[in-house]
């Protein structure tokens, strides 16, 4: 038998794989790639735990956003009702404020008729009286004019008492 090298490289390859077995090295190797896959099969599950944990939170973001939503919805319409009552209010008051002004015109408008109706009257008694006098002094002789203050001066006294 001839040594030559493909025998040598034969007893290399199975030294070799003496060495190996003798080491535990396909059993580190195993445990190695046992615990990388481990490791893995962690992650993966605590991904999957965040992503879950992910989508709830962002659920529950959602939801709060609807139900902020609805309250500023809500806000508005209240602010609207309210402006619309404020509206009201203000137009109901200046009808009231004009009735009120108009009211309270026309009552001076009537008094002022009323003060100018009596001035006119005064005047007219005034003047009646002044043309009495003048007519009484010119065609009233001494005996009626004298006739005349006795009489009025029996209503002064019956009015006085």
């Amino acid at each position: 038998m001839a040594l030559d090298a493909t025998f040598y490289a034969l007893i290399g390859l199975v030294l070799f794989f003496l060495v190996v077995a003798y080491f535990k090295v396909p059993v580190i190797m195993l445990r190695s790639l046992d615990s990388r896959a481990d490791q893995i099969r962690d992650e993966l599950a605590e991904a999957k735990r965040l992503r879950e944990e992910a989508q709830h939170v962002l659920a529950d973001y959602q939801r709060k956003r609807r139900e902020a939503e609805d309250e500023a919805k809500d806000i508005v319409a209240a602010a609207e009702r309210e402006a619309q009552s404020i509206k009201d209010e203000a137009r109901r008051k200046t009808e009231e404020y004009v009735e009120r002004r108009t009211a309270f015109s026309e009552q001076k408008i009537r008094q002022a008729e009323h003060d100018a109706i009596e001035a006119v009257r005064s005047a007219a008694v005034d003047v009646a009286v002044e043309a009495s006098r003048i007519v009484l002094e010119k065609k009233a002789t001494a005996a009626v004019q004298s006739k005349l203050f006795s009489k009025s001066i029996d209503a002064v006294k019956s009015k006085l008492n």
